[in-house]
């Protein structure tokens, strides 16, 4: 699979998307960004908000096994993974698979179970296999989770550790609706849903070629500086108490390159950095007195360091 075919599978599932999303173009494009280099979404943003009928909507446009996983407190972890029972027919152990053995997972409201539950998720979402009872089992390609929680809930909810956090490639806020796109989410809701409607646009097989492409993009080393230099910064930064670790560079690396296929070039530019800086990198800083900053705070510091970073040349982009 080349760049335009990646493109215009890109293409293919967007539309089918806005079939049933209205707006959201950048959102729809970022879970795009995850999907084709093997990350994971954190959807964040109040209830009502369209998270859970965005990742129902991209499950759908692909051919691949989708479960949806509702988290509560009373989850646990081999709720997630499966069991070993006892099969008084056979005389023997089985295993039965949990919902985490699906390509497509969406994990809704995933800050309502405990910790414990939370952290099962781990092995799954970085090494894409799951361990029980002490045996380790592969999960299948493509492996996308897309996980949503409301911010604006205390009671009853658990906030994910930072190490959980970094295991998202990408952290999405939905936002409301324009007057217009209000009005057009009512018209084409009116009568039916249009999710019931859509069907497979996209194979599994199509999505790994994909993957395994996409890292062929080139990046010069000018542009590689750039995006350590935005990273080194996070961590001498007076607000921030714990900046971006090397998983985080590694994974705006993977974002730009997805990113400038989707935007029609085989070369990553400084934009492409400069786009996929906040939802890459926001959600994996920690600020100091982070409870006295207001919502996107962290947002504005990436913003800040933005500000203050060299922006590469031109000349130097097609290098390698």
């Amino acid at each position: 699979m080349d760049f335009e075919q990646i493109r215009t599978l890109a293409d293919r599932i967007r539309h089918n998307v806005h079939q049933v999303i209205v707006g959201k173009d950048e959102v729809v494009d970022l879970l795009l960004v995850a999907l084709v280099s093997s990350g994971h979404v954190l959807l964040e943003d109040v209830p009502g908000t369209g998270k859970t009928l965005l990742a129902k909507a991209m499950a759908k446009s692909l051919g691949c096994t989708f479960r949806r996983i509702q988290f509560t407190p009373d989850l646990l972890p081999s709720d997630l993974s499966g069991i070993n029972y006892y099969n008084q027919k056979t005389g023997d152990f089985e295993f039965r698979e949990g919902p985490i053995f699906s390509q497509i997972v969406l994990a809704d409201e995933i800050n309502r179970a405990t910790p414990r539950t939370q952290s099962s998720l781990l092995e799954c979402m970085e090494e894409r296999q799951i361990t029980v009872d002490g045996e380790t089992r592969r999960l299948d390609r493509p492996f996308l989770v897309i996980a949503t929680q409301n911010p604006v809930e205390n009671q009853g909810t658990f906030p994910l550790p930072e190490a959980q956090l970094d295991r998202f490639l990408i952290k999405v806020k939905m936002g409301y609706p324009t007057s217009e796109e209000a009005v057009d989410i009512l018209r084409r809701f009116k009568e039916e849903n249009p999710l019931d409607r859509i069907e497979a646009v996209a194979s599994a097989r199509d999505i790994v070629a994909a993957q395994d492409r996409y890292s062929q993009i080139k990046v010069s080393e000018d542009i590689l500086r750039y995006m350590i230099a935005i990273v080194e910064k996070t961590r001498a930064h007076s607000e921030v108490a714990m900046g971006v670790s090397p998983r985080g560079s590694q994974a705006l690396l993977k974002a730009v390159q997805v990113y400038a296929i989707l935007q029609g070039r085989d070369y990553v530019t400084p934009d492409d950095v400069k786009a996929m800086a906040k939802p890459v990198l926001a959600h994996r800083i920690l600020l100091r007195n982070a409870m006295r900053y207001k919502d996107r705070m962290d947002e504005q510091v990436i913003d800040k360091i933005l500000g203050e970073t060299e922006t590469p040349s031109e000349e130097s982009l097609l290098k390698r």
